[in-house]
């Protein structure tokens, strides 16, 4: 991998953590910013590069965030940022909906060609992970002149009233904010280590959710099926293999859309382009965001041409959707990673894990699994003895490991997974130290 960095890859804390100048943000930002609004750090940021966070104290913490799997190519990517001010000399906006541009065509022609499906596709664009599956729906429900939408147990799809009606956790997405989106039905997923049958296939578990949807709803009723090939804030759940592939059969049998989420799953994160090119599936329609365009903010959908195309001149579109800044930036940013074969550098990442973790396991029972594919990877905390969530651990290793420098993020239904998603262009030095820490505090904590 031939990536420089501007900023020393070492991880530092000068002194007080968080530091005065946090401090003092962290007042205004008390008398400024909605209360609604939470952040897992308690330091601000003032420049990122490669896989560190310098706050405005001057410590340097090892990033294993992304910000959310956003920065894959790194949050100060050199080629990138040169894309967007060349762009933004240029113009910042035109509305693709009043005067178009090429770059927004050629990211629609270059996401036909690398997302999974030989057929003929079409694209649109806009500016969230939400934003992006609510047009899936409305995609789906007009192209079927059915209503049904079926998401699964654990899932996220967003914030916004229909995705949160997707998004299968309460608090703190949904509660209190109804009445919510009607039409959605929620079906069980497949979650290898919480089954009450171990040995239950992945076939075997998608059948289960083909029969809740028979007896609950009918085929013929559902408009689309809605599932994260990886689950994320779920707990990075990786379906058994055989369970993606007879849901979208089933789907194809019955007139469904299949509609895969890869907004975080997708752009070389799992380790392939996308997740669903793990098992080999070619959904009907593909939501990106995320990792596309280097933190620029940006989402689309991807999916068969005659679905897109079903939708009424006007139907589909928003005043900042596929904004020019943020084109330019996804397409350098789907440059480097080619160039640079990040889906290799995230495989890499996932060997690296599992050898240190899956060793790790079996010495302290409070790692109930080691998961994830590429670098989307987790850690799964239990109560030693069984299966019960620990979420307190969970809290307490995430804390251990920020207050020595290192940015991890919990996720999952029960607050008990930490999940890493550090940026493909982290080295392996780097890395290495980061996992140290996070072993360290787990020897620390769990034992």
């Amino acid at each position: 991998m031939d990536v420089s960095y501007r900023i020393e890859q070492k991880r530092k804390i000068n002194g007080p953590f968080p530091g005065p100048k946090s401090e003092e943000l962290a007042a205004r930002r008390a008398k400024a910013v909605a209360a609604g609004v939470a952040s897992s750090l308690p330091v601000y940021a003032a420049d990122v590069d490669g896989g560190i966070i310098v706050d405005v104290d001057g410590n340097q913490l090892i990033d294993l965030g992304s910000g959310i799997a956003v920065t894959t190519v790194g949050a100060s990517n050199a080629a990138v940022a040169k894309a967007v001010a060349e762009q933004a000399q240029r113009f910042t906006h035109t509305c693709f909906m009043v005067a178009p541009y090429e770059s927004y065509v050629a990211l629609a022609e270059k996401l036909a060609s690398i997302t999974p499906g030989n057929f003929e596709k079409r694209a649109v664009f806009f500016n969230s992970g939400s934003e992006a599956v609510e047009n899936a729906i409305k995609v789906a429900r007009i192209a079927t002149g059915r209503q049904a939408v079926v998401a699964f147990d654990h899932a996220y799809h967003g914030r916004t009233n229909l995705t949160m009606g997707l998004t299968a956790k309460a608090a703190p997405y949904k509660r209190g904010f109804g009445p919510l989106a009607p039409e959605i039905y929620r079906m069980p997923m497949s979650y290898p280590f919480r089954e009450e049958n171990p040995n239950i296939s992945g076939k075997e578990a998608a059948e289960r959710a083909i029969l809740a949807m028979e007896k609950q709803i009918g085929g013929d009723q559902i408009a689309a099926i809605i599932i994260e090939p990886i689950q994320g804030e779920g707990g990075f759940i990786v379906p058994a293999t055989g369970f993606l592939p007879r849901i979208a059969e089933w789907a194809k049998e019955n007139g469904i859309v299949f509609v895969a989420d890869e907004v975080q799953a997708g752009f070389a994160r799992s380790g392939a382009w996308f997740a669903s090119d793990i098992e080999q599936i070619e959904p009907d329609i593909i939501t990106v965001a995320k990792g596309i365009a280097g933190g620029m903010p940006l989402s689309g959908i991807v999916g068969r041409a005659e679905l897109l195309d079903s939708v009424h001149g006007g139907g589909l579109g928003g005043t900042y959707g596929g904004n020019p800044v943020a084109v330019a930036a996804a397409l350098e940013t789907i440059k480097f990673m080619e160039e640079q074969d990040l889906p290799a550098r995230a495989r890499e990442i996932e060997e690296k894990f599992f050898a240190r973790f899956t060793a790790l396991q079996s010495a302290f029972p409070a790692i109930g699994e080691v998961r994830g594919r590429g670098a989307m990877i987790a850690l799964e905390f239990v109560k030693a003895g069984g299966k019960e969530p620990d979420a307190d651990l969970t809290k307490a290793i995430a804390a251990e490991c920020l207050a020595q420098g290192v940015v991890i993020l919990t996720c999952g239904t029960y607050g008990n997974v930490i999940r890493l998603l550090p940026p493909l262009v982290i080295g392996d030095e780097l890395l290495n130290d980061a996992f140290d820490v996070l072993e360290s505090a787990i020897r620390k904590l769990a034992a």
